[in-house]
Formats: structure tokens, sequence, C-alpha cells
């Protein structure tokens, strides 16, 4: 049982980290030197616990839902052939500038800006779109951070409580300044009430059904992590407000959400977090 433990967590690692993530780990945690965050902080406890595999997940499912920014993956991102090439991607950039070097968190956000400066193009009824626009980059921001908050309240190892849920609010807010974004939320009121802001603008275009689609139904993966990779969804899904189904599609069972997929969701993320454990290594698990 142990053995098949450590396999399966072994192998979403390496799916969401990347065929390099164990150097990229040592790397940015091996590295002496000042940090921006302090070890144990609110935004160190969310970001290195194992309901980021849910939370990234349901992050990706909002994000679908503005037009702009789905837009700019459709054209632009090689989801369809490179979905678990740009979700390592991700996951190394935000588990640099969490836990890594300052010199590696500048290095890492001059690259991300890099890339939005070059990420244009116009939506169908010729209104230009640029991931560089601030309005755009908060819309991106404010899923990530009340995503990975819904879920490490759900399935975290030790859910923040009282103020240290406005101080990881206030924590991300740092890096999505340096990334261009104006005005990011710094309480978790302010986060609420910014994904609220944004719900004009948001609808299920034919892009985002299928990018959820791709996601959800065909993620290229071998037959072994299929089953673990279905509960994660299932669990990201099931922490997805009511009013995002019906334009992505999504199932609405709240009963079963809170109690089969529930329980299977904390066992996925206790397997996954006790694989990954400190001082695994994960080519023996």
């Amino acid at each position: 049982m142990i053995d098949v433990r450590g396999r399966l967590g072994a192998a979403l690692f390496d799916r969401v980290a990347g065929p390099d993530g164990a150097r990229e780990r040592d790397r940015i945690h091996g590295r002496p030197g000042p940090r921006l965050y302090e070890p144990g902080s609110p935004v160190t406890r969310v970001h290195g616990d194992a309901s980021m595999f849910v939370g990234g997940i349901r992050a990706l499912l909002l994000q679908t839902l503005h037009p702009a920014a789905m837009r700019g993956v459709a054209e632009h991102s090689g989801y369809r052939g490179d979905m678990w090439g740009r979700l390592a991607r991700t996951s190394t950039f935000i588990a640099t500038t969490t836990f890594g070097h300052v010199e590696d968190v500048e290095r890492s956000i001059a690259v991300v800006r890099r890339i939005h400066e070059r990420v244009t193009g116009t939506m169908p009824d010729g209104t230009p779109y640029a991931a560089s626009d601030p309005h755009l980059l908060r819309w991106v921001h404010v899923a990530e951070i009340d995503s990975f908050l819904r879920a490490h309240t759900v399935y975290g190892k030790e859910p923040l409580r009282g103020a240290e849920r406005d101080e990881y609010v206030a924590q991300t807010a740092e890096v999505a300044r340096r990334l261009g974004v104006l005005d990011p939320p710094t309480t978790e009121d302010e986060l609420r009430e910014a994904v609220a802001s944004y719900r004009p603008e948001l609808r299920g275009t034919p892009e985002a059904r299928e990018a959820v689609r791709y996601v959800l139904v065909h993620p290229p993966l071998p037959l072994a992590a299929r089953a673990p990779y279905a509960v994660l969804v299932a669990a990201a899904v099931g922490l997805m407000p009511a009013w995002t189904r019906p334009p992505l599609r999504l199932p609405w069972l709240p009963v079963s959400e809170r109690t089969v997929v529930r329980a299977l969701g904390v066992a996925a993320t206790g397997t996954i977090r006790w694989a990954m454990r400190p001082g695994r290594p994960v080519a023996d698990s």
C-alpha cells in the first residue's frame, strides 16, 4: 500500500512539476539567501500544501470564464499539445516566487512579463486584448488566489484561520503588483468583492468549454494516473460556485460533492502530501 501511494504521488508530481521538477525543487529551496516570505507564513503554508493540486485545477476552470483571457490562451498557448508543459511552468513560477531566492523571483517575474507583452490579439467583435492589460492580469490573479484559498480551506492540512486568511491575500498581492496588477486585493473581503466585480464580463465561450472538456475529460495521462486525477478534478469542480456551472456545462451535484467527492478529495490530497513530504526522495517513491 505504501509503495502504491508513493508511486501515485510521484506520478502526479512528475506531471505537475515536469521532468525537471526534482531539480527545480532543489534549486528553489536549496539556494541560500533572502526570500520574499518568511517560512511558515500563510503564503508558504498554502502554496506548499497538496491542496494546491485541487486549487490549480479550480483556478484554470474559473479563469476560462473571461473571454479575453480565454482568447489569449486559445490563440497563443499550447494547452492542447503541451498542457502539462504549461502546468509545469506555472507550478515552477509559483514555487519560485513563494520559496525561491529573491534574485530568482525577480528573474521569473521578468520572464513572465516579457511573455505577456507578446500575447496580443483581437476579440471576435474587433476589440483588442493584451495579456499585459492590468485589468486582465487582475482577473487571472484573483481567480487563482480565490481558488488556492478555497482549496486550502477544504483540503489543506492546517487551514488558515482568522487574520491569517487576510495575511495570505495581502502576501500574494506582492507578486501580483510586480507582474503589473493594479490594486490587487489585500483582504479576503476584498478578494471576494474583486471576483464578484468581474461577473458581468464572464461567460462560457466555445473556447472556454473546449478547454474545460480537454482538461476534465481528455487529459493526456497514463492509465494508472487517470483515477487519482479524476478525483482531483471532481474535487476542483465541487469547489466551483453554482453560477459558473451552466456556462461551463459543469455538473451540479451538491450532496455528492459535500460527501463522496469531498471524502475522496481528502484521501487523494493526503496521499500526495504523504508521498511528497520533506525528506522523501521523489525518485524512490
